[in-house]
């Protein structure tokens, strides 16, 4: 087999820069009682449905009454779009290292007709570094490593606000132990929001000195 024919196998939806050719597709779905349509790409994440995850994460996802909300890891936008749509008078911000998923991501923003949502390309936290959160989501890329899920969570607050949330959707037989003592570690607290299919959502909220420590429920 020549190398040529293996770089598409390659590709990956953690991949900065797919090499294989774009093949297109369309959802449209009902979403926090609204209905949403996205553009999607081969490469990219999920690119037939909206996944079970990713479906939690926007139904049960707590957004605050004002301010800036992150969706890291964003793909074509889903979770991020849903909320900007759903709070008009937040600024939301997404974000994702693989260049053709950001460009799905603006082309949903444009389709859906959000004002209120910025898409930007980059690792991790490095294309928001110079901002603060009220909120952060994501469905993290566990495919592309547990480092890479750790670096997303232990990162989190130097971009977060005091009293910020983080909301993250994980299964639950991946790292049911371990993400929730990460999240203690990091916020000083976690609780589960949601759980359903075998999926459940976390949530840390961002305190010093633990001065604000809700019930841990994980």
């Amino acid at each position: 087999m020549t190398k040529n024919k293996k770089e598409p196998m390659s590709d990956h939806y953690f991949s900065s820069s797919p090499h294989s050719e774009a093949n297109y597709g369309l959802i449209r779905t009902s979403l926090r009682g609204r209905t949403f349509e996205f553009i999607t790409a081969s490469s990219v994440f999920s690119k037939r449905r909206i996944d079970t995850g990713t479906q939690l994460l926007i139904e049960s996802m707590v957004l605050p009454k004002e301010g800036c909300i992150l969706d890291i890891g964003c793909g074509y936008g889903a979770v991020g779009i849903v909320a900007a749509a759903v709070k008009a008078n937040l600024q939301v911000y997404m974000s994702d290292v693989n260049t053709r998923a950001i460009n799905l991501a603006k082309k949903n923003i444009e389709r859906n007709r959000v004002l209120n949502a910025k898409a930007r390309c980059g690792y991790l936290y490095e294309p928001v570094e110079n901002l603060k959160f009220n909120c952060i989501l994501s469905n993290p890329p566990v495919s592309a490593g547990m480092e890479i899920v750790k670096a997303l969570i232990t990162g989190a607050p130097k971009v977060m606000h005091i009293g910020a949330v983080f909301e993250m959707v994980i299964r639950s037989k991946i790292g049911a132990k371990m993400f929730p003592t990460l999240f203690i570690e990091t916020f000083g607290n976690c609780t589960v929001i949601s759980r359903e299919s075998g999926f459940r959502v976390l949530l840390g909220k961002y305190v010093i000195n633990n001065e604000v420590k809700p019930d841990n429920i994980c």
